[in-house]
């Protein structure tokens, strides 16, 4: 009970401010006590600057050849891993890696190509020699697994939790409903 007195003169007094309040007052309070609680700001997602693009400009190689690598995460070579280009839903061609992860495609015009290897796949922008943009790559990047997301909805944490909507109702509900049924109770009212 003594955690009970020591908070119950801050509600008395709330309550008593709020009775004076008029409907625009209060309706005013409720949203800033509710943008303090669920700060959604602070809760989104944010791409770090670093990240690297979703597609990437390269420059083909004379005779249209697009050079590339599979590296593992640890950035070490995949020897002899199948590697797929494909262009919208069409598989153009496949080819395995050489003993550095190496891969090469012959005969490649402008365009943007899909390329899949490892549980890895990544887009690129290619381009003929001297029309890619300055900052074009020398050759493809393929990271085995960097295209997979796993455990995407079995995240667990305050975002995850502030995601479900009878959760966030609960909470304002409580926030709402504990402060009168304190007052009331004190009153003597039901």
């Amino acid at each position: 009970m003594a955690g009970r007195t020591t908070t119950l003169p801050f509600f008395k007094e709330w309550m008593t401010r709020m009775k004076g309040a008029t409907l625009i007052q209060r309706v005013a309070v409720s949203l800033a006590v509710i943008g303090f609680c669920f700060p959604q700001l602070a809760l989104a997602a944010t791409l770090p600057s670093t990240q690297t693009p979703l597609i990437t400009d390269v420059e083909l190689r004379e005779g249209g050849v697009l050079l590339g690598q599979v590296v593992t995460p640890e950035n070490a070579a995949m020897a002899d891993t199948d590697v797929s280009l494909s262009s919208g839903d069409q598989l153009i061609a496949a080819a395995k890696t050489d003993n550095n992860g190496y891969f090469a495609f012959a005969g490649l015009g402008n365009g943007v190509y899909q390329l899949a290897a490892a549980e890895g796949h990544a887009a690129f922008r290619v381009w003929t020699p001297g029309t890619a943009p300055p900052a074009a790559q020398p050759g493809a990047l393929v990271v085995a697994g960097s295209g997979t997301v796993r455990a995407q909805g079995l995240a667990r944490g305050f975002r995850n939790l502030m995601s479900r909507p009878l959760i966030v109702a609960g909470i304002i509900a409580a926030a709402i409903a504990i402060p009168v049924a304190i007052h009331n109770a004190d009153r003597g009212s039901p």
